[in-house]
């Protein structure tokens, strides 16, 4: 579709790290997403910059569950990037899972009151969900809030905060990190096909789209 530029590698994670060490370097807001997808890259980027200062870090979504939790986006970024920095973000702004959902719905939506999205690391599930937007999901009519308690479509079944289309659609540039042959129908449907909620990935679009896709979650796109 005309609204994503398509781009295939052996291995796209080098690509996102690249963006991800220009735009630290250049001191923008960056939202992280979880998922198996773009660890490699996170380690990668720390790996090349070790000092975020100039940079704001903000979570695209997370689950209700302690930090430490290994179900936590947070449990999984922290040690694949955070972990690694010599110097943290100027500012990191994170998701209380501890609280009951729509408190640290409430919570977060303040927060990101203060933050005009420039980088956003997107992904896909496999079944079309992005964030912890899920198909059919109440929240992707959300059009005021910049953040919303959601109910999860897949396991695990917990409730998660996520930021909301039009938050995210704030983005200068939004950035899907997709591998896999298992995401590859969802890479179609959300990149080939006419927008749909029952893909919720077809709707999230930032000003500018880009899709880093290896050739297994490319596989379809033309079928």
């Amino acid at each position: 579709m005309s609204d994503v530029e398509l781009v295939v590698h052996d291995d796209p994670a080098p690509e996102l790290a690249r963006m991800l060490v220009e735009a630290a370097r250049d001191g923008r807001s960056i939202g992280l997403s979880g998922g198996s997808s773009p660890g490699a890259a996170y380690r990668a980027a720390a790996e090349e910059e070790p000092d975020w200062s100039r940079a704001e870090v903000w979570l695209v979504d997370d689950r209700c569950v302690p930090p430490d939790d290994d179900r936590s986006n947070l449990a999984m970024i922290r040690p694949a990037f955070l972990d690694r920095l010599e110097r943290a973000p100027r500012v990191l702004r994170l998701i209380d899972g501890t609280l009951d959902p729509d408190e640290a719905a409430a919570r977060y939506d303040a927060e990101l009151e203060a933050v005009q999205p420039e980088l956003a690391v997107m992904g896909i599930g496999p079944d079309g969900h992005t964030a912890s937007l899920f198909p059919g999901s109440p929240a992707l009519e959300e059009r005021e809030r910049r953040a919303v308690a959601t109910e999860a479509g897949l396991e695990p079944f917990v409730p998660r905060v996520t930021a909301t289309i039009p938050f995210l659609g704030r983005s200068e540039l939004m950035v899907y990190l997709v591998t896999g042959a298992d995401k590859a129908d969802a890479v179609r449907r959300a990149f080939a096909e006419e927008p749909s909620p029952r893909t919720p990935a077809s709707l999230v679009r930032g000003r500018r789209t880009i899709a880093l896709l290896d050739r297994a979650a490319a596989s379809r796109l033309h079928s």
